[in-house]
């Protein structure tokens, strides 16, 4: 049987895929641009299904709503192997499909390895550790078959308020950047298409998802393009997910300027997007844009966007292309970026998956150990009055507050299922983690807040775990911890229900907390969380509060770990936690005011400034130096562990400019690295900042290395500088000032 000329393994991409689209029909075309997804795989999911579409989400994410336990890597693989074989048989071409699905903290198709979620990634400052965890997640997610993952998130939040803050690497551009990098990069080398979201700004005045964006093309650039920028000149990213909002009067899903003129033309994106679920169906409903779905369809197509996702828009595309909205060469453009993307990520050379291998390799030892690993870095102690570490030979007698305590910290986004949640057998809550440290060295005493009073009093030390509920379409119009309900579990701490569990009695968390820091002053705070919440109604009381996010599957045992000083911790703020809600938006790197920023009732400074982590030992930096090369600044030091613990500090490098072109940000990160430095000694660091550190948009909006003066800020937060330079640029050339 003689082989299809585009199977050639020896042809580019677009060899082939070019030379597949010369001998399709229509209708096929059609295919390749829609997408299906079924919520459950019953007995008749393959009549439900139908096999044309070129993408779907994978079913092993929905297996485990019918079966009575999560489906295994094997179960998962079989099924999708199954998915892709009945495709290919019903393409006139054998075009296979992209399984897809998401990828926030892990592979959501069950029992994947769950690691802390973005905001707590971002919190290690520590790009070579989200490598390491995205390698994971690109492994687990190609091993089962799916190709596809719609993540990163690389939107960069000024408003804590905002209810997907957690999915997002915090407020700052480099770091966002960086993240977003290092995790599309481990998706795609192993073979799974990385889709960073949402392009490009995502949420409106007041932290509300979706709403119209007001900001200007200067605040785009400077801001909110600058991560996707990274991973589409890199070639990292071969996949985008334009936001729901509208820029510039048109929705992000029709926006030519964003998806062709920008992404394309100026950065030389070469892959396809795919529309947010329904997005492309907004144009015409949400932003009332045009007057039929399939004007809406073909608009879209024409701006530069490729797939609509997740439901068959089969009608639409045929509507559209026999009223003449669709061209031939419309049809034909997108349906090659689809088609390349599938060759160059192997599709029609390795389609299936070895259900055998993806057993073996799905939370092996290995990856659970990298789990705990992340945990342990990006959990940060915001705030310590001499009570932590705990002396596990001290306390003999412990009380344990608050729902989040018996409930895996995982997270609410993307990992198990909407209606299934993440579990394994393995894996323990932080109470039972607690129980099993201590054993029978201490009593651990679960109680509700109604008994804080009669049980606190009589503890060496006490625990208050916070619960609140967050995620896509919970924004907040403040930032207080929630009033939740509680019922003590007595039982051996594995309630498996992640942040909707229903109690018989409402109390309110701050009420609980001062009644508790009351009764015991030896509280530990322990934060579970993913966007900065408002704790001036105690905050001066605390002796210790720990911002623990959502550490995922191993948090438990690095959060114990930590409260008794089994290592050091070393994370820091990737977003400012602000005073009270009236200070919104708050971000360290903001541009001068025309007057003094305060308010009458308010100095204006955050509660806990970007950068701010505390450790148990202590650390010092010396020895400064810095040589100005023609495009780059190299800064060395030298840090000491100048403590009693081998620790870990995260150094930042900030430049505050003046004199240029355009107002600039009073203070901006430009490097950062996170230095391991055993007790009593010193490590030599090194930062170079490059052309790109000093560079900016000028009036015209030109980027570049325009002249300008510079501080150099040294240190291990936005607020706490430890050593400063001057320095300025001229006609392309850094100079010592």
């Amino acid at each position: 049987m003689q082989m299809n000329k585009w199977m050639d393994v020896s042809l580019t991409p677009a060899q082939r895929a070019q030379l597949l689209l010369n001998e399709m029909s229509t209708e096929e075309k059609f295919w390749q641009l829609s997408a299906d997804m079924i919520y459950s795989v019953e007995e008749d999911y393959d009549q439900k299904r139908e096999p044309r579409h070129g993408h779907y989400r994978n079913p092993g994410h929905f297996m485990h709503h019918t079966l009575e336990k999560p489906a295994t890597p094997y179960e998962v693989t079989e099924r999708i192997n199954k998915d892709i074989e009945i495709s290919i048989a019903k393409q006139p071409h054998g075009i296979p499909p992209i399984e897809n699905g998401e990828a926030l903290h892990g592979a959501q198709w069950g029992m994947a390895t769950c690691f802390p979620q973005p905001i707590a990634m971002a919190s290690s400052f520590d790009d070579a550790l989200m490598a390491d965890v995205a390698d994971i997640i690109g492994k687990e997610c190609a091993v089962v078959g799916v190709r596809q993952v719609f993540a990163p998130v690389i939107n960069i939040v000024r408003d804590c308020r905002w209810g997907r803050t957690v999915e997002t690497f915090g407020e700052d551009v480099l770091l966002s950047s960086n993240m977003g990098f290092e995790m599309c990069r481990g998706l795609e080398k192993n073979g799974v298409i990385a889709t960073p979201k949402h392009f490009v700004d995502n949420y409106g005045e007041g932290g509300r998802d979706s709403n119209y964006s007001n900001n200007s093309e200067r605040t785009l650039r400077e801001v909110f393009l600058k991560p996707f920028e990274k991973c589409f000149r890199s070639g990292v990213a071969h996949s985008v997910m334009p936001a729901y909002t509208a820029w510039d009067g048109i929705p992000c899903s029709a926006n030519k300027k964003l998806l062709t003129t920008i992404m394309r033309d100026e950065w030389g994106f070469d892959g396809f997007a795919v529309s947010d679920y329904r997005g492309v169906d907004g144009v015409y409903k949400a932003h009332r844009l045009t007057d039929s779905y399939p004007k809406a369809h073909a608009m879209c197509i024409k701006a530069g966007l490729e797939v609509n996702l997740p439901f068959s828009s089969i009608d639409n595309l045929r509507e559209a292309y026999k009223e003449g909205y669709l061209t031939d060469e419309d049809l034909n453009k997108a349906v090659f970026s689809v088609l390349k993307t599938k060759f160059a990520f192997g599709l029609f050379d390795r389609p299936y998956a070895d259900p055998e291998k993806a057993q073996a390799l799905v939370r092996c030892e290995s990856h659970k150990k990298m789990a705990l690993k992340a945990a342990r870095e990006t959990i940060i102690l915001l705030k310590n009055d001499g009570l932590l570490p705990l002396d596990k030979n001290k306390v003999k007698r412990i009380g344990v507050f608050g729902d989040s305590a018996n409930v895996l910290p995982v997270g609410l986004n993307y990992s198990g299922s909407y209606k299934a949640p993440w579990t394994a057998e393995d894996a323990v809550t932080p109470l039972a983690y607690l129980k099993k440290y201590l054993g029978e060295d201490a009593e651990v005493i679960f109680a509700s807040d109604r008994d804080i009073e009669s049980v606190a009093p009589d503890c060496d030390a006490c625990l208050y775990f916070t619960t609140i509920v967050e995620g896509e379409g919970l924004d907040r119009c403040n930032i207080d911890l929630p009033k939740v309900s509680h019922e003590a579990e007595q039982a051996d701490g594995h309630a498996y229900i992640v942040g909707r569990i229903k109690y018989e009695i409402h109390s309110d968390q701050n009420t609980s907390i001062k009644k508790l820091l009351c009764a015991n002053p030896n509280t530990v705070i322990m934060m579970l969380n993913g966007a900065p919440v408002d704790m001036s109604a105690w905050i001066e009381d605390a002796k210790a509060v720990v911002e623990a996010w959502y550490p995922g599957e191993q948090g438990a045992q690095a959060m114990v770990e930590l409260i008794f000083g089994d290592y050091s911790p070393s994370a820091k703020l990737p977003i400012t936690i602000p005073r009270c809600v009236g200070q919104l938006p708050l971000y360290y790197c903001y541009k001068p005011s025309g007057r003094r920023y305060s308010y009458n009732d308010n100095d204006g400074t955050p509660l806990y400034a970007f950068g701010h982590g505390l450790s148990y030992t202590s650390f010092e930096i010396s020895d400064m130096n810095a040589v100005c090369e023609e495009n780059s600044l190299n800064i060395s030091f030298s840090l000491a562990n100048t403590g009693c613990m081998d620790g870990a500090e995260v150094v930042q490098v900030y430049l505050s400019g003046k004199n240029c072109d355009v107002v600039m940000p009073l203070k901006e990160l430009k490097a950062y690295k996170r230095v391991e430095v055993k007790k009593g000694c010193r490590e030599q660091v090194s930062l170079p900042l490059d052309q790109e550190a000093f560079s900016y948009y000028n009036q015209e909006l030109t980027f570049g290395m325009h002249d300008g003066d510079y501080t150099v800020l040294i240190g291990t937060a936005s607020d706490n500088i430890a050593h400063s330079f001057e320095v300025k640029v001229r006609k392309g050339l850094i100079q010592m000032a």
